[in-house]
């Protein structure tokens, strides 16, 4: 996985005008959370997911190109990552993110490692 793990894949793509906020996502090994926030930009696209009781209550930054597919009838948004990778990642620090050039390339290189 390159830079483009900030886009969402073409299959996966949600349609036009369509907010992913408060969406289901599921891991590969089962459900992790929902989504708190979501961007659509190009080049910088992710979601945040709140794991509710999973991870302590822990909002976790997922970038875009970990999602597989966005199942707009059934609000479900489904990742390419276990459970276990996204505990283990960086954890979710919203007051530097997206402009804090370090921490998003401290996210980039932890999903490229474990793609």
């Amino acid at each position: 996985m390159s830079a483009h793990i900030w886009n969402y894949r073409p299959q996966a793509s949600p349609g036009p005008g369509v907010d992913l906020i408060g969406f289901r996502v599921e891991a590969t090994d089962g459900h992790l959370g929902k989504v708190a926030e979501a961007t659509h930009e190009v080049g910088s696209a992710y979601i945040v997911v709140d794991t509710g009781p999973w991870i302590l209550g822990s909002l976790v930054l997922l970038p875009a190109g970990t999602i597989t597919q966005v199942d707009e009838q059934e609000q479900v948004v489904r990742l390419d990552r276990s459970k276990d990778d996204i505990r283990t990642a960086p954890p979710y620090d919203p007051t530097t993110t997206p402009g804090d050039v370090a921490y998003i390339e401290q996210i980039q290189n932890y999903y490229q490692q474990h793609s």
